[in-house]
C-alpha cells in the first residue's frame, strides 16, 4: 500500500476480440525509479495486472504528477501482452492527479503519430546479455553465439500442414469470408500531409552497415525527421553541472567531495583541538573521562567516587551509610549468611528435643543478594546418626519454594576445629545441611528443617522457650503480616508450597535457632 498522501490514480480497461470475447493476458505498467523524500520511500519496478475471466483489469498508480517527486516530467511506459493478438502495443500515457480514475480505452493510442503516443527503445538483445554478466565487445558477442556446427540429423517427417492467417483470425474472433478478411487489412487512405521545407543539402557520408529491419517512430518522445537530444531527453546530468551552480558536486583524486563545495561549517580542514587537547606527534588526542565531564568507571563503589546498583537497582548494603550501632556482632562475623536472631541472650533452661516429621518454618529478613548453600542448627546435644533422615530447605514470602536438600545423615555437632571442650564432649554446636548454591534477592523468607523420622529424643536443639499458643517471634503489624516462626506437622518431606494462613499452621513451639552459611 502506497503512503497515505502520494495522489495516485486508478486505471480500468477490458480487453475483448471482435466478437465479444474475453482476451486473456496480462497489461505491464513501467516507470523510472520515482523518489518521494517527502515521505520516505522509492518506488520501482514494473507493475503487472492480469486480466480477469470477463477480460478486465484494475490498478492504482502514483500520478505522474505528484508533487515533490523525483524525476518529473516522466510517462507510463504501458506494454499490452495479450493471447492471440498478432501485435501486441507498447505506448506512453500521462495519468495527472486531476483526473482520479480513467479507462485505458479513453487514453490508449491507435495511431503512432497521436501526441502521447512515445515508442520507447528497449534494451538490445546484447545489452541484455551485458547485464546478464557478459564481457566484451558487439562483435565477440555475436561470436559466441555461433557454437561448433553439429552432426547432421535425419530428416524428419513432414509435419501437419499449419492454419493459414485466415485461419489464425478466425479463431481470434473474426468472422466473415476470406474477402471479406482480406479487405479489412486495408485501411482508409490517410490525409495528404503538407510538404516540408527544403533542408541543405549535407555531405556523403560513408556506407553503413546493413541494420536491422525495422521503423524507429520516434526517439525519446520526439518525433521528428534529425533528432537532437539532450542531457535531460535521456534523464541525466549535463557535462557541464559537476562542480557548477545548482549541478552537482564533484569528487576529487580520493574520492571525496573537495572542501570549497562542502556547506558553510562542515569542515574544510585540518582538526586542531578536541575539548581543548591538541593532537600528539602521530595526530592523535587522547580524551579522559573528565575531558568530557564525566566520571571515569573506575569511580563505582570507590572512596571518594559514585556508588553503583545491585541487580535490583538498589545500593549494596556494602555501600550504604551505616544506620544502627557499629562495633556489634552480626552474622558474618561468625561465619554466616545471615541468621534468624542473635543467639548470643537466649537462654536455655532445659532440652527441646526436634519433634520427629514436624517441619519447622523459621524467618529470615534478606537485605542484599546472598548465596548460601547450607543451612545451619544450633544442636544443644547430637550425637550423629548414619540414616537419611533430615532434610533442609528456603521458602519465599508467597510460599513457593527456593531450594529443597534431599534426606541426609548429619554428624554428630560440636566437632568444628576451635570449638570448646565442652562443647565437644556434649555434642553441642552447628550442624549444617548442604543443598544447591542459590543466590537470594532482598526479600522476607522461611528457611525449613525436617527430621522425617527418628525418636523424641534423638535430637536436642537451643531455642527460643515459648509456653503460649503463639510464638512471640511472630509479635507484628501492618497488611504485610509476616510470621517469623510457625510449623506444619506429619511431613514426610519437604513439601512445593506452604501457607501459615492454613488450619495446619501452629506456633505454640519452641522456636529452634537457625542460619544461612555459604
Amino acid at each position: 500500500m502506497l503512503p497515505e498522501g502520494i495522489p495516485v490514480v486508478r486505471v480500468t480497461g477490458r480487453f475483448l476480440t471482435p466478437a465479444g470475447k474475453p482476451l486473456t493476458g496480462q497489461v505491464v505498467f513501467r516507470s523510472p525509479m520515482l523518489v518521494f523524500s517527502d515521505f520516505d520511500v522509492i518506488l520501482g519496478g514494473p507493475v503487472t495486472v492480469q486480466l480477469d475471466a470477463q477480460g478486465a483489469f484494475a490498478v492504482t498508480l502514483p500520478a505522474t504528477d505528484a508533487p515533490g517527486m523525483n524525476p518529473s516530467g516522466w510517462a507510463y511506459s504501458i506494454a499490452e501482452q495479450l493471447a492471440g493478438v498478432t501485435m501486441n502495443r507498447v505506448y506512453q500515457v500521462l495519468l495527472p492527479a486531476e483526473t482520479p480514475h480513467v479507462d485505458i480505452a479513453d487514453i490508449a493510442p491507435t495511431d503512432p503519430t497521436t501526441p502521447n503516443y512515445v515508442a520507447v527503445r528497449g534494451d538490445s538483445a546484447y545489452e541484455i546479455a551485458v547485464k546478464q554478466g557478459f564481457e566484451g565487445t558487439v562483435e565477440q558477442w555475436l561470436a559466441s553465439l555461433v557454437g561448433a556446427q553439429g552432426v547432421k540429423g535425419d530428416q524428419g517427417n513432414t509435419g501437419p500442414a499449419g492454419d493459414s492467417a485466415y485461419e489464425v483470425a478466425l479463431d481470434s474472433g473474426f468472422t466473415g469470408t476470406a474477402e471479406q478478411w482480406l479487405a479489412s487489412l486495408v485501411g482508409p487512405k490517410g490525409d495528404r500531409g503538407d510538404p516540408g521545407p527544403t533542408g541543405a543539402d549535407g555531405a556523403d557520408g560513408s556506407n553503413g552497415a546493413d541494420g536491422a529491419p525495422g521503423l524507429v517512430q520516434s526517439v525519446n518522445g520526439i518525433s521528428e525527421a534529425d533528432v537532437v537530444l539532450d542531457a535531460a531527453a535521456v534523464h541525466a546530468v549535463p557535462d557541464t553541472a559537476p562542480g557548477a551552480p545548482n549541478g552537482v558536486a564533484q569528487l576529487d583524486a580520493s574520492g571525496k567531495v573537495p572542501a570549497a563545495q562542502l556547506p558553510e561549517g562542515m569542515g574544510g580542514g585540518a582538526v586542531t583541538t578536541v575539548n581543548g587537547k591538541s593532537p600528539n606527534s602521530s595526530g592523535n588526542v587522547a580524551l579522559v573521562a573528565a575531558d568530557v565531564g564525566a566520571l571515569a568507571t573506575t569511580a563505582r563503589g570507590t572512596a571518594n567516587g559514585v556508588a553503583g546498583l545491585d541487580s535490583t537497582g538498589r545500593i549494596p548494603v556494602a555501600q550504604a551509610p551505616a544506620t544502627a550501632p557499629r562495633n556489634m556482632w552480626t552474622p558474618q562475623a561468625l561465619g554466616f549468611a545471615a541468621w534468624s536472631l542473635d543467639p548470643g541472650g537466649v537462654a536455655n533452661p532445659v532440652a527441646k528435643y526436634l519433634t520427629p516429621q514436624r517441619l519447622y518454618l523459621t524467618g529470615f529478613n534478606i537485605t542484599e543478594d546472598t548465596t548460601v548453600t547450607k543451612a545451619v542448627l544450633f544442636a544443644r546435644g547430637y550425637g550423629g546418626v548414619t540414616s537419611n533422615r533430615y532434610m533442609a530447605g528456603i521458602y519465599r514470602e508467597n510460599g513457593t519454594r527456593v531450594v529443597a536438600s534431599s534426606a541426609v545423615a548429619l554428624t554428630m555437632a560440636g566437632q568444628e576445629t576451635g570449638s570448646l571442650p565442652a562443647m565437644v564432649s556434649n555434642h553441642i554446636g552447628a550442624v549444617p545441611l548442604t543443598f544447591a548454591s542459590t543466590t537470594l534477592t532482598p526479600g522476607r523468607y522461611w528457611v525449613a528443617w525436617l527430621m522425617t523420622t527418628g525418636g523424641a529424643s534423638d535430637f536436642s536443639f537451643f531455642h527460643v522457650q515459648n509456653e503460649a499458643p503463639v510464638a512471640t517471634a511472630n509479635f507484628a503489624m501492618g497488611t504485610s503480616f509476616f510470621p517469623r516462626a510457625w510449623y506444619i506437622s506429619a511431613q514426610s518431606t519437604l513439601p512445593t508450597t506452604v501457607n501459615p494462613a492454613a488450619s495446619t499452621a501452629l506456633a505454640d513451639h519452641d522456636i529452634p535457632i537457625l542460619a544461612l552459611a555459604a
